[in-house]
């Protein structure tokens, strides 16, 4: 795989000096300014720098959720390409990574000459489908097996609609439902590959990673409110005990991916994500019983990160995903726990 990447002290950088946290530009225009200068070309997966790719995403979570879900899912498609041996992306294009599979909404792709595919039916929860170039989604051949397929969205094939999004929380990423009609694509990777990489459960790692760095910037909200009454001091300690916990989680994960970037690291980033996912939560309650209702009344980026933490954080799918981690720990030899 190619090795790319930026440092995540120069996108902490970028972001500080271009951009207010409490105000800034919509989250298409803030990804173009990121594209444009290379903000994107993060470290991948298993490269051996995991973690500064992690803490890119944290950084921009922390900044805006709704950017970072089109951040991450932009650099996800990067990886994603990268991994699977496509050609590389059009200088400046925009991606989304759309794969989620409602039961509502499937598309089905046929073979077209030159190595492309059309595609007919329905994608849901496409997040950015308005200010993204591309979309790199999940389809349906033939033969009824899933295939990734890179399309380009500025053709006569695709509509993307206002439909499927009613959010308050993430508003901002416009996850809409779009619907192609004869629309040209290209295959990219084998079918099934999309599952079967070692790449998607190490991506699955990075989104605990965006919970993780929202988690922090809410938490330094209450740091820096800086009082020292009893309360609000131990509201502080549990938020710091969280964050501490998760972050040598996150980092073990990480450290894993890159001494095994050929394995199944399902069960790490199982883990990972539960412990991001509890500490995420916990971090929104105590900041929040700890501040009172001022920050969501008065501070806009303490305010739309509470509003927007808690609908990213359904990308979990809850018990279902704790239920899978203790089928994989039930086939842990005895003395996995042990320190």
């Amino acid at each position: 795989m190619r090795e790319v990447g930026m440092r995540p002290s120069l996108l902490k950088d970028f972001l500080q000096t271009r951009f207010s946290v409490a105000q800034h530009d919509s989250p298409g225009t803030l990804m173009g300014a990121l594209v444009a200068e290379g903000m994107d070309r993060l470290p991948y997966p298993g490269s051996g720098r995991t973690l500064e790719r992690w803490q890119a995403l944290a950084e921009v979570a922390g900044f805006d959720l709704g950017v970072c879900k089109l951040y991450e899912g932009h650099t996800d498609a990067l990886a994603i390409m990268a991994e699977l041996g496509a050609e590389s992306p059009p200088a400046g294009s925009l991606w989304g990574t759309w794969a989620a599979e409602p039961p509502q909404a499937k598309v089905s792709i046929r073979p077209d000459a030159g190595g492309r595919v059309r595609l007919d039916g329905r994608k849901s929860w496409c997040s950015g489908a308005a200010v993204v170039s591309h979309g790199l989604i999940t389809a349906w051949d033939e033969k009824d097996r899933q295939q990734l397929v890179a399309v380009e969205l500025d053709q006569a094939g695709v509509s993307i609609t206002d439909q499927g999004w009613r959010a308050v929380g993430m508003a901002a990423t416009g996850s809409v439902d779009v619907l192609f009609e004869d629309a040209v694509g290209y295959r990219i990777g084998d079918p099934e590959a999309y599952l079967h990489r070692p790449g998607f459960w190490q991506g699955g790692g990075g989104i605990a990673a965006c919970w993780y760095g929202a988690a922090v910037a809410l938490a330094e909200h209450l740091r820096q409110q800086g009082r020292s009454e009893p309360h609000a001091l131990a509201h502080l300690g549990s938020v710091d005990a969280c964050l501490q916990a998760c972050g040598a989680a996150l980092r073990a994960c990480a450290a894993w991916i890159d001494a095994n970037p050929h394995g199944d690291a399902q069960l790490p980033a199982r883990r990972a994500r539960a412990i991001a996912e509890d500490c995420a939560e916990r971090v929104l309650r105590e900041t929040g019983r700890a501040l009172g209702a001022q920050p969501y009344c008065r501070d806009p980026h303490f305010a739309r990160l509470s509003t927007d933490l808690p609908v990213f954080l359904r990308q979990s799918h809850a018990e279902r995903d704790l239920a899978a981690l203790g089928e994989l720990c039930r086939g842990q030899a005895s003395g996995s726990w042990a320190l």
